[in-house]
């Protein structure tokens, strides 16, 4: 797997991390780490769509961070697992997945 997409999967790992801070963060240290993570995942996406494909950035970053905040909400959260929910999240997954394997990637040459 190329650097960029593991940079790319990072930074939908923190983009989970804020959404859920967003939700349920109270304290001053929460918030904090909800701005870190903020911080982190918009530097990561933003670096690894400078070699990659934006769109294709875009909606991995995007469909990563949607399927990981509703998993976490149902893991950590007790939030009520629902077949439907869950056959969507499959569905966008699956798009995520294929938008991946169909994607050239371009060769960047580095200064």
């Amino acid at each position: 797997m190329n650097r960029n997409w593991v940079i790319v999967f990072i930074a939908s790992f923190f983009e989970v991390i804020w959404v859920i801070g967003l939700k349920h963060a109270t304290s001053v240290w929460e918030w904090i780490v909800t701005l870190i993570a903020i911080i982190i995942s918009f530097t990561f996406m933003i670096g690894a769509s400078a070699k990659l494909p934006v769109g294709t950035v875009y909606a991995v970053f995007v469909g990563l961070g949607t399927a990981g905040t509703i998993l976490a909400e149902i893991l950590f959260f007790g939030e009520p697992i629902r077949f439907m929910k869950l056959m969507l999240v499959s569905t966008l997954l699956i798009g995520v997945i294929g938008l991946k394997l169909v994607t050239n990637e371009v060769k960047v040459e580095e200064d």
